[in-house]
């Protein structure tokens, strides 16, 4: 993973809310949340929480006397993270560091981190600390993206560029959100991080928008693929946006579009 795959900030925070949550993110949050809830946590740890898609759904459904910390390790999008979210004082926000977590050891019932160890420079560092600040018997919930080609829009806008940028073709999407579908290779590192009860549910949805244009947007505006698009070409990002408005046009329609999208669902006991 490149150093600026990590960076979500400018206008890119407003823009994922507005334009990924829904397009991509919401049925997913809604099931982790759902699992998270199931088990009737006391304390539980939020990784990753980008714009608070997963917050939203699941302290609705924690318990009054439940404590719930929320974190990730860019301040801009746990801000933005934080405006969205009533006001709950069981939840705590705080700026941290997937690999080094600032938390005492064994305190927590459920780690729970949404489409954030694709990011992590050291997976199987950022599960030992999961595995670190669990209690006995707690769980650690998270999912991943499935491989570029079974998330359509996502593959879609990657092919659009290609054909934009024939020789530095901007692969963000590719690498880091849809690098790490390999489901042996995640088993083997939640065991080499200590997890010995594993479970990897491969789950797929359906991303919806009112029209090509949304996805587009999304992608390119709402991810550090804006980043990679305007670093090749000053200006460009507004006619890249177009172009894959286009491409997905042409597969999907003018109209409403839906397509594919699939991740994998993992929950580790430790």
């Amino acid at each position: 993973m490149q150093e600026a795959d990590k960076v979500f900030a400018g206008s890119v925070p407003e823009n994922y809310d507005r334009y990924m949550v829904p397009l991509i993110f919401e049925p997913y949050a809604a099931d982790l949340a759902q699992r998270a809830a199931s088990l009737s946590p006391n304390a539980v740890l939020e990784i990753a929480a980008g714009t608070g898609v997963v917050t939203r759904a699941l302290a609705p459904n924690l318990s009054a006397g439940a404590s719930y910390v929320v974190t990730d390790l860019n301040q801009s999008m746990l801000d933005y993270a934080a405006s969205r979210q009533p006001p709950d004082s069981r939840i705590k926000w705080r700026q941290a560091d997937a690999l080094a977590l600032p938390f005492e050891d064994a305190v927590f019932d459920v780690v729970c981190c949404q489409f954030g160890a694709m990011f992590f420079p050291d997976r199987p560092a950022g599960y030992r600390e999961a595995r670190r600040v669990l209690k006995p018997g707690g769980h650690f919930l998270f999912n991943v993206w499935d491989r570029i080609e079974e998330n359509v829009f996502a593959n879609d806008v990657t092919n659009a560029l290609a054909r934009i940028f024939p020789n530095d073709p901007p692969r963000f999407l590719a690498r880091t959100p849809h690098g790490y579908h390999d489901t042996a290779l995640i088993r083997g590192e939640l065991e080499g991080a200590g997890f010995s009860r594993l479970m990897i549910e491969t789950k797929a949805e359906q991303s919806r928008a009112s029209s090509p244009r949304l996805p587009a947007v999304a992608y390119c505006q709402g991810t550090p693929l804006r980043n990679e698009i305007e670093a090749r070409e000053a200006g460009k990002l507004d006619a890249a946006t177009d172009y894959a408005e286009a491409a997905i046009a042409e597969r999907h329609g003018h109209g409403e579009v839906a397509a594919k999208i699939q991740a994998h669902v993992i929950v580790a006991v430790t």
